[in-house]
């Protein structure tokens, strides 16, 4: 047996372990979504499942807040996403927040895969694991020129019941606003929505993730930046926008 023989193996054998130990959290959570279990054994399961996330995939891993936002369900786990109220969301019951660790739980062991493959054809490990942003994204591209005044920004909103518009400057996007900062300035800043324009309030630089990205990364970005709304590229074109509600949708498994 060759060196290089002997060192992919080394790697397969805790690749294949850890995704058993996956395996094996996500058989007792199909049967809690079966029984629902009382809250001390759940609390215990989530314990071990971060715990496991940790251990496998790093202490930083984003897996792990999205397992303790799954935990909890949309509205307290989008605390710490500041800007406007959630998009067309509902109450969670237990039962969904179940299905919500069920999605994180796969998500993770998709990454193993990935990774397993990747070592068993000696290939550069994939980034991609699980849904791809495009797959998610909202693919219609709304924006609002920078010079449009903050009064025509409310209207758009209203008009197209979105919460957010890429800000355009000539043929560039160069930032981006929101309901949240159009009621902060207006409202608590006391500025002239009818003179003020949009290139005063908005938010740059814009924030990007490229289509091909798996939905994990969007998590790790709006956190990191501190953003509800990313836009999507692909071939260094804007493509589309990714919001919190199109990472909602793919945690709660709507299609």
């Amino acid at each position: 047996m060759s060196k290089a023989t002997e060192t992919q193996t080394k790697k397969e054998v805790p690749l294949d372990r850890d995704i058993v130990r996956f395996r094996d959290q996500l058989s007792v959570l199909k049967g809690y979504l079966r029984t629902e279990p009382d809250s001390e054994v759940l609390l215990e399961f989530d314990a071990k499942c971060v715990d496991l996330i940790g251990e496998v995939l790093g202490s930083s891993s984003p897996m792990i807040e999205a397992y303790e936002y799954a935990t909890v369900g949309e509205a307290a786990g989008l605390m710490n996403w500041p800007d406007e109220a959630p998009e067309g969301m509902t109450h969670e019951s237990e039962r969904e927040n179940l299905r919500q660790r069920l999605r994180v739980l796969e998500t993770c062991v998709a990454d193993l895969e990935t990774r397993r493959a990747a070592a068993t054809q000696g290939a550069r490990r994939k980034k991609i694991s699980g849904p791809r942003v495009s797959e998610y994204m909202s693919p219609t591209v709304r924006s609002i020129s920078a010079d449009a005044t903050l009064k025509e920004a409310g209207q758009s909103f209203n008009n197209l019941k979105i919460g957010s518009l890429l800000v355009q400057s000539g043929d560039e996007y160069v930032g981006y606003i929101t309901e949240t900062e159009l009621t902060r300035e207006v409202v608590g800043g006391e500025l002239d929505a009818s003179t003020t324009t949009v290139k005063t309030c908005m938010r740059e630089p814009l924030i990007t993730i490229e289509s091909s990205d798996g939905i994990v990364e969007v998590v790790r970005l709006m956190k990191e930046k501190a953003t509800r709304h990313v836009a999507v590229t692909e071939n260094a074109q804007i493509i589309g926008v990714v919001s919190v509600s199109d990472v909602l949708r793919y945690y709660s498994g709507v299609s």
